[in-house]
């Protein structure tokens, strides 16, 4: 998708902002990929759903852009129906090509009063997609922006010129009712040659053929000696379409054409015209009549060459790529409507100031995830609030396993996506600061790991993002640098806490190292004003209330709290309890 169109409501006009591509991994980690397949069916619409999301950006600007635009849309459904019903009228004009092929070769008459039927209709969207956004009362910049811009369309000098030469142009072709065509004839009756004779404002009317000829022979003046047509002539029509001419045949020498009843400008006309043999002088009719009347009409041909030029570079394809770009809001809208009335609850995300001490702060926030695939009732998900401040920079997460670790660690990176995407969020308040990019670091899958070993294929994974991440990114870690012995995991895994302190990435890490949250003070000592913090996943009386609270690690590591879960403690299996 372009991110340079001048009119774009997803990519803001504006110079010098850059975009960072979210990994591949990253947007399966947060289970991306399954929430887009709630939103459409198409994978056309996915994929541009998908590259709109992932294209991340730390601008403020882009954020509050889009969250703007996607809160009139919601606001307005009839908004986005109409508006998607007015510019496919723009995209299949754009589609159409007639404005991708070469202008500089001669174009048939047939193609060019396509084209402007083209224009004619472009003109009427743009008037119809003007007062469309004069109807609802827009509030976001960029839905302000396109109105602007397609007002300036409207009242430019040259659009009005054109709606004046497309509406003379087609009451000039509308006027044409029927042509009449001489046949020559060789000295067996046979035809030599047919060529156009007039284009008319009339139709003719049906006589008898074999009277007409006995009228035009026998009559006084009997043969003509000129070619001039009196215009009182009558006209047979062609009975089929199949039949050719026949030398000799006299019921055909007068044979004319005429479009009275099949409109003259469609591929229809084709129905009403008879082919000579194929060895005959006079061809292909069809060709030959299009030849002739392209001709016969140069001078309209070329005035309609004319004004297709001086309009070739109007903005069409500007407002056609608009369509992706409604798309993906309106299938958003859809979703979250839905969802809402289901009971689940979202909010608008608001951009942190930049004399904020927090870079988030969310209230009541919950996995979309538990919405969209689990389909867990709002009223049995248990919510959090969590923040992102110098004090809580890296977050330690421990707990008992199935506790909700790794979905917070994922509700957090959704959060993100989706308000950087403007589309509303899972939580009773959110509050944040753009992410340059949302990068995660997940179990690796086996068969990534044949080389260097489950261990080394983390470490370097492990590099590759850690040299990737800023100060303004977020990261996620999901059990990472646990594919080894307890010692090693937790050196390796110190180091590259310190690290990311140092960096002053926001982090949230999931872990079972129990001992690494414990040793908060020692990681804190650097100089960096980030600081890390032990956050839990509680458990009461083996219980998992999947509520997180800043707190110190309970001191059991997960794999005991599975054996006490499954009464393989040598307590449980020899029949004792502990005290």
């Amino acid at each position: 998708m372009a991110r340079n169109n001048p009119i774009s409501i997803l990519f803001p006009p504006v110079e010098g902002i850059t975009y960072r591509n979210m990994p591949d991994t990253a947007w399966h980690d947060l289970g991306l990929d399954t929430i887009c397949d709630k939103l459409t069916p198409k994978a056309v619409e996915r994929t541009t759903i998908a590259s709109v999301m992932r294209a991340m950006t730390d601008e403020p600007y882009v954020a509050a852009y889009r969250i703007g635009v996607f809160e009139d849309i919601m606001k307005y459904p009839d908004l986005r129906t109409q508006m998607m019903e007015l510019l496919s009228h723009v995209q299949f004009l754009n589609d159409y090509g007639s404005y991708k092929k070469d202008h500089d070769r001669r174009t048939g008459l047939w193609e060019l009063l396509h084209r402007m039927s083209e224009l004619d209709d472009y003109i009427k969207s743009v008037e119809q997609i003007r007062d469309c956004l004069e109807q609802f009362e827009v509030s976001s910049e960029a839905l302000k922006n396109l109105h602007d811009y397609i007002e300036q369309i409207y009242n430019d000098s040259l659009f009005e010129e054109l709606k004046k030469d497309i509406a003379a142009l087609k009451a000039d072709t509308s006027n044409l009712k029927s042509v009449t065509v001489g046949i020559n004839l060789n000295r067996n009756f046979g035809v030599d040659s047919i060529g156009l004779i007039s284009v008319n404002s009339k139709e003719f009317k049906n006589s008898g053929i074999l009277g007409n000829l006995s009228d035009a022979i026998s009559t006084k003046g009997g043969i003509r000696d000129d070619n001039k047509w009196n215009g009182k002539m009558h006209f047979h029509p062609v009975p089929n379409a199949s039949e050719e001419f026949s030398a000799g045949n006299a019921g055909r020498l007068g044979l004319m054409f005429a479009a009275g009843k099949v409109p003259l400008l469609t591929p229809l006309l084709a129905n009403t015209l008879v082919k000579p043999p194929e060895n005959d002088p006079a061809g292909s009719v069809t060709r030959f009549f299009d030849k002739e009347i392209s001709g016969m009409l140069d001078l309209m041909t070329r005035r309609l060459e004319q004004v297709l030029r001086k309009y070739i570079d109007f903005s069409i394809g500007s407002i056609a790529e608009l369509i992706p770009e409604f798309m993906y809001y309106i299938r958003w809208a859809e979703y979250i409507e839905e969802l809402k009335a289901k009971g689940y609850e979202f909010c608008t995300a608001a951009i942190a100031g930049e004399d904020s001490k927090l870079s988030m702060n969310a209230a009541g926030l919950y996995n979309l995830k538990l919405a969209a695939i689990g389909e867990v009732p709002m009223e049995e998900i248990v919510r959090n609030d969590l923040d992102f401040s110098d004090e809580h920079s890296v977050y330690l997460l421990t707990g008992a396993n199935r506790g909700g670790k790794t979905t917070i660690t994922q509700a957090v990176g959704l959060l993100f996506a989706l308000a950087q995407g403007g589309i509303s969020v899972p939580c009773s308040e959110f509050v944040f600061t753009p992410a340059d990019c949302i990068y995660t670091h997940y179990p690796a899958d086996e068969d990534k790991t044949m080389d260097l070993g489950r261990l080394g294929e983390e470490c370097r994974r492990f590099k590759e993002i850690f040299d990737a991440c800023t100060e303004r990114s977020l990261l996620l870690l999901n059990e990472t640098f646990s594919t080894t012995s307890f010692e090693e995991g937790y050196y390796i895994a110190k180091d590259a806490v310190r690290a990311l302190l140092c960096r002053k990435t926001r982090t949230i890490y999931n872990t079972h190292m129990h001992k690494l949250a414990q040793e908060l003070d020692e990681l804190n000592k650097g100089e960096s004003p980030a600081k890390a913090a032990s956050l839990l996943a509680v458990s009461t009386d083996g219980e998992r209330s999947f509520k997180m609270k800043i707190a110190t690690p309970e001191g059991r590591s997960y794999a005991e709290d599975i054996a006490v879960k499954y009464g393989v403690t040598y307590a449980q299996l020899t029949g004792q309890e502990k005290d």
